[in-house]
């Protein structure tokens, strides 16, 4: 019982990315997650043997694929609905997005962090979810707006 109570007392982390340069990013990002308890959700099924915790797949979408997109926002809709995280932590692209959103429907904090691989601007999903995530980061300091997003370091 004591186990229990230990992990519900720690804070509940869904930590998301797509493929690639996101995920990588996402993947270390994970030592400032401290003693959380980290579920995951990639867009990879091949990642979860690179985590240590839960593991959620969800379809691979992008703005070009309508149905895809619909998809994969239901797909972290109902996930989100079933894990109930305190905070949902993202590195981006369209799973990220559809995280921030759903998780501020079940009371998560979120913090999205865009790519750093948008130097010059923020990307496309960066740029339409500063609204909706509690906390909005750039990994560049040039892009940083006192409005959002704000610069805190880079991760890589």
């Amino acid at each position: 019982m004591s186990t229990l109570n230990a992990q519900s007392s720690r804070p509940h982390v869904l930590a998301v990315a797509s493929a690639g340069g996101h995920w990588v990013q996402l993947q270390r990002l994970h030592p400032a997650l401290g003693d959380s308890r980290v579920s995951w959700m990639s867009t990879e099924p091949d990642y979860a043997g690179q985590v240590n915790g839960p593991f959620y797949v969800v379809r691979d979408a992008n703005l070009w694929n309508k149905w895809a997109l619909v998809v994969m926002f239901l797909q972290v809709a109902w996930r989100l609905l079933r894990v109930r995280p305190d905070y949902v932590v993202t590195t981006g692209a369209a799973p990220g997005f559809a995280a921030v959103l759903c998780g501020r429907l079940v009371g998560a904090k979120t913090v999205w962090i865009d790519s750093i691989a948008n130097s010059e601007t923020l990307s496309t999903s960066g740029a339409r979810v500063g609204r909706w995530a509690h906390v909005w980061l750039t990994q560049w300091e040039h892009l940083a707006r006192p409005e959002g997003p704000h610069y805190w370091g880079a991760v890589l």
